[in-house]
This record gives structure tokens, C-alpha cells and sequence, in this order.
């Protein structure tokens, strides 16, 4: 795949033309979803993303716009096409990855899972995988509008959470919609460098995609499978906990955590990751120990992530105690 990314480097400027597309997922970026990786802009065995950054990994070919658990998911959000064209192929059959716990499905030479392929015309094509089974009604020559809903976003094939691997090509050679015109060993500014897509969309370097307060320290699987913040706690509840969800954080991020309740500051950490992740999970709080019950009020827990001394983002909720 390096060498074919090469040919892209060189291809795009010459290739990439004035060929807009509209971003293929039914949600917005920061808020209730994120893309997870990018195209891998690095020639040699490393990774890198159109900015330099981390947020990709070897001989990654598309565009991973993730939601953040598998409850979002089986809510249901679109997958719409980015631009107008025709169908050329459709996989609609293989079962998601949605059981808890299960071995995961990688059926063999269908990493893509389900998905959609289309056709643009003058040598564009772009391919949607990862869909939810059974939500496409598609088939090979069916034309279909820029925008139109052409099914959701899944877990099935080589995946380990819900998202859709968005891949742009031009003659057969992938494109970053990003920075389709990037020379090789070039950065890109966050905006990218001559990107495809028909507005501007944010970049995060990593981030925080779900927090909550509980009355324990949930599983990474709860989580993941969506376990939604408590709006209410029992003023006797086992403990205060908040925790957090992290995504794309690098080996020396500082995330910041603290708790404040109605007297003031409950419980705080500062921790240093040591470890880069594509995910990751962590939580604080406190246990009841001998007192009664809890102060009743409003209990505020907040996570800050931090990346050489700047903010990268920051999320919060609130629980009340009657």
C-alpha cells in the first residue's frame, strides 16, 4: 500500500480537479461522532496523518468516522453517498459485531464488512465498508443522488467498533479528501490542503467522547457498549464515581479529572497516560465509607485532556442528590 500511496502523492495535484463531496455520515464531527483515523500519509513503515499527526496507522487507506458506542449505533445513523453516481457493488449480508463479550467476526477476505461501492464518473469512485447489516436496499446500477441515505453505520467486517471506513479514489488510486494534494513528507494545517469535502470540517487531534457519574467504576466494556450518565443518585449510593472516555491520546498526555460536589471540591487526579491508545478509559470517585448518606445537591464531574502543556478538549456532566 505504500507504494500505491506514493502514486497518490504524485497523481493528486494533477488528478484531484474540482470534484467536491459531502461528508458521508448523518452527525456531526465533536459532538456525536469523530473520525477515529485518517489516511496514512507516511511513506515508510510509521504512520502519520495529513497534519503530522498520529491519528492514523500503517497502510491505512480511508477516512474512520466512529460513533462513540455500540448503543449509537443501534440507534441508527445514516450513511449517505458523498457524492451523485451509480452502483457498482454491494455486500449487505455479513452479521455485526454487536454481541458483548463474543469473539470478534473478521470473515476472511471481506475486511470491508458490508458496504457500497460507487461510481462518479471521469475515474472517481468512493467506497463506504463497516455497514449495519441488512440496512441497504442498494443494488449494482442503481443511480443515487449526492446525500442520499445508502444505509448505516455498522461493526461487520475487521472492526472493533462502530464506524464507517469512507475510501476516495481517482483512477483506481486513493485520495485523502483531506489533503488530496499533499507532497510527500509535507504537513498540512489542521483545514487540510486542498480538501475535497463541500464545507470545512474540524480536526481533533484525539479527544474526550463520553463522561458520566455512576455509583461504581463501570467496565470499558459498559462503556463501550454505551452505558449512559446517571442523571439521579440514591443519597445512600455505594459511592460518586465519574469516568471518562478517551480517544487518540499519545504516550505523555496529562487528562485531568475532578469531581465537585455541593460543598465543594469532591475528589481530583491528574494522570499522566503513558500509553498511546485508540481508546482508552479512565475513573475516579469516592465510596461512602461511614457517613449515612451523601450531601444532597449537584455534583459536577469535568475532564480536561491536555497535550504539551495545551488543551486538546474538555467534557463534563452533573448528577443531583435529592
Amino acid at each position: 500500500m505504500k507504494g500505491a500511496l506514493l502514486a497518490m502523492l504524485t497523481l493528486a495535484p494533477a488528478s484531484a480537479g474540482a470534484f467536491d463531496i459531502a461528508f458521508p455520515v448523518d452527525c456531526q464531527l465533536g459532538t456525536d461522532c469523530f473520525i477515529q483515523q485518517y489516511v496514512d500519509h507516511d511513506s515508510g513503515p510509521g504512520a502519520v496523518d495529513f497534519t503530522c499527526g498520529p491519528l492514523s496507522y500503517d497502510g491505512h487507506d480511508g477516512t474512520d468516522i466512529a460513533l462513540p458506542t455500540m448503543l449509537d449505533m443501534l440507534e441508527g445513523v445514516a450513511v449517505r453517498a458523498a457524492a451523485a453516481g451509480s452502483v457498482m457493488n454491494v455486500r449487505t449480508h455479513l452479521d455485526d459485531n454487536t454481541v458483548a463479550g463474543a469473539p470478534m467476526l473478521f470473515p476472511k477476505d471481506q475486511d470491508c464488512g458490508n458496504g457500497v461501492v460507487l461510481d462518479h464518473g471521469d475515474g472517481w469512485q468512493s467506497q463506504y465498508c463497516h455497514m449495519r447489516q441488512g440496512r441497504t436496499s442498494l443494488r449494482p446500477g442503481d443511480l443515487v443522488t449526492a446525500g442520499q441515505v445508502i444505509g448505516q453505520v455498522g461493526m461487520s467486517g475487521r472492526t472493533e467498533f462502530p464506524h464507517l471506513h469512507f475510501t476516495l479514489r481517482k483512477n483506481g488510486v486513493t485520495l485523502d479528501p483531506f489533503a488530496p494534494t499533499l507532497p510527500p513528507g509535507a504537513c498540512a494545517a489542521p483545514g487540510g490542503a486542498g480538501p475535497l469535502w463541500s464545507g470545512p470540517l474540524p480536526y481533533e487531534p484525539g479527544g474526550l467522547v463520553g463522561i458520566g457519574l455512576a455509583d461504581r467504576v463501570p467496565t470499558f466494556d459498559e462503556i463501550k457498549q454505551g452505558l449512559r450518565p446517571a442523571i439521579i443518585l440514591p443519597d445512600d449510593a455505594m459511592a460518586i464515581v465519574m469516568w471518562v472516555h478517551v480517544f487518540g491520546n499519545l504516550a505523555g498526555d496529562e487528562l485531568q479529572m475532578s469531581i465537585t460536589g455541593p460543598d465543594g471540591p469532591f475528589n481530583a487526579k491528574t494522570e499522566i497516560l503513558k500509553r498511546t491508545q485508540a481508546r482508552a478509559f479512565r475513573a475516579i470517585g469516592r465510596r461512602l465509607a461511614e457517613r449515612p448518606n451523601w450531601p444532597a445537591g449537584r455534583y459536577r464531574a469535568q475532564a480536561v485532556l491536555m497535550r504539551d502543556g495545551a488543551e486538546i478538549d474538555r467534557i463534563s456532566t452533573v448528577i443531583d442528590i435529592p
